[in-house]
């Protein structure tokens, strides 16, 4: 199966330019292909995934792939699906970010490959040189105000407003096209369904500058959920890929409830599993749906591939810890990671507590009449750990590490006891 093939069969292809013509020059050679990333933060999300993903799948083709940072697009703002301007960020910061972007991408991307290594570049290294009178005279001449009006980033933003910084955005991505077209022999951009515009774009700045040649776009599709909700997005805000901003716990539990209509789509877009072993994970939701053995496997291979190995290990330790209720058998950093946005209730290291005091004074029981029915009626758990005594004192054997207690009220209510010194 080639490589369009495959993507096809994955339903990852919302549109290319030349079907006929990038299959011929993708099975003729081995093709230079781009994505773009701007560092509008500093760590892609998951919203990123799908692209990222697709330059990958396409050097497991024996591809080259080269991932843009935009380091100076950054500086501007794509107005795509967006609603009003973005803010400008310092230019420190989105070097900073920029730098942040491509560590990230060395985790997808084999940039030491013999054969087809990727390269990342920054597009400030062409842009940030470029003086007005050039970009005007070399660049802009060649793009119609029609042209550009009539272009979905630019229209659905006239009635809101869009100043002229973000107006010349697409010329700006369509640069970085035809300079990587013209200095790495960059046939291809891709990028996700909102840059079909832009992307176009860049295609018509080399056409116009070099005639007819050989120079395709394809957009993958945008994600979307079942329910209607924004697809990445939870309570706590959007899923990082960075593990200090969504740890590989909080990882492994988003793709770990994903809806059981989801789930199919995820394994074909975010997955390198076979269309055999995706089938059978099909199956499986259909005859089993309790089971969510194909929600375990999603879960499974995107923490893997984002955060490695140990990584997936640690979060299916608390995962399991958690169904289990057996909470001594996490380290403190463990129970920092899965007990996250917990309610927390701090307490001096160095002394010792009644249970019933700490029930009430934590909030977790309103009262301490209700605190020991609580604890005589068996629904307060220490570390795990029924605890019917009234009476009872939290001492340094129930201090995880001296810095955590575990408590939980009832099936499912957690607290965690801080220990300050």
């Amino acid at each position: 199966m080639s490589i369009l093939q495959d993507l096809q069969e994955r339903n990852l292809i919302q549109q290319f330019t030349d079907e006929a013509g990038l299959h011929s020059l993708l099975e003729e050679k081995p093709v230079h292909l781009y994505c773009g990333f701007d560092p509008t933060a500093d760590s892609l999300h998951i919203g990123h995934l799908l692209p990222v993903l697709l330059l990958r799948r396409f050097q497991l083709s024996g591809h080259h792939p080269i991932a843009l940072v935009g380091g100076a697009t950054g500086l501007i703002g794509d107005p795509s699906g967006k609603k009003q301007e973005r803010t400008l960020n310092e230019t420190a910061t989105v070097q900073e970010w920029s730098d942040s972007i491509r560590d990230q991408l060395s985790r997808f991307l084999d940039f030491d490959g013999v054969n087809n290594p990727a390269k990342v570049v920054n597009n400030y290294d062409w842009i940030g040189k470029m003086d007005v009178v050039s970009f005007l005279r070399d660049v802009g001449k060649n793009f119609g105000l029609n042209y550009m009006l009539a272009k979905d980033s630019v229209k659905s933003r006239i009635d809101q407003g869009i100043s002229f910084t973000e107006f010349s955005y697409m010329i700006l991505q369509s640069l970085d096209f035809f300079t990587l077209y013209e200095r790495e022999d960059c046939q291809l951009q891709i990028g996700g369904s909102d840059q079909w515009g832009n992307i176009t774009a860049g295609l018509e700045l080399i056409r116009r500058s070099h005639g007819d040649v050989k120079a395709f776009g394809l957009t993958v599709p945008l994600v979307t959920k079942a329910d209607g909700t924004k697809f990445g997005k939870t309570e706590g805000g959007a899923i990082w890929l960075d593990a200090d901003k969504t740890s590989p716990y909080e990882f492994y539990q988003f793709w770990l409830n994903t809806d059981d209509r989801d789930v199919q789509k995820y394994l074909n877009t975010f997955t390198f599993l076979s269309k055999t072993e995706r089938d059978d994970l099909a199956t499986a939701t259909e005859e089993e749906p309790h089971l969510r053995k194909a929600q375990r496997v999603l879960a499974e291979e995107l923490t893997e591939l984002v955060h490695g190995k140990e990584a997936l290990e640690q979060a299916q330790k608390i995962s399991e810890a958690l169904f289990s209720g057996e909470i001594r058998n996490l380290t403190a950093d463990e129970i920092e990671m899965g007990f996250k946005d917990v309610p927390s209730f701090a307490l001096e290291a160095d002394a010792s507590k009644d249970l019933v005091e700490v029930l009430v004074a934590a909030g977790i029981s309103p009262s301490k009449r209700q605190a020991r029915e609580d604890i005589g009626n068996g629904a307060v758990y220490v570390n795990g750990e029924r605890q019917q005594k009234l009476g009872y004192t939290l001492t340094d054997t129930d201090k995880i590490e001296g810095r955590f207690t575990i408590v939980r009220r009832g099936k499912k209510k957690y607290f965690v006891l801080r220990y300050t010194a």
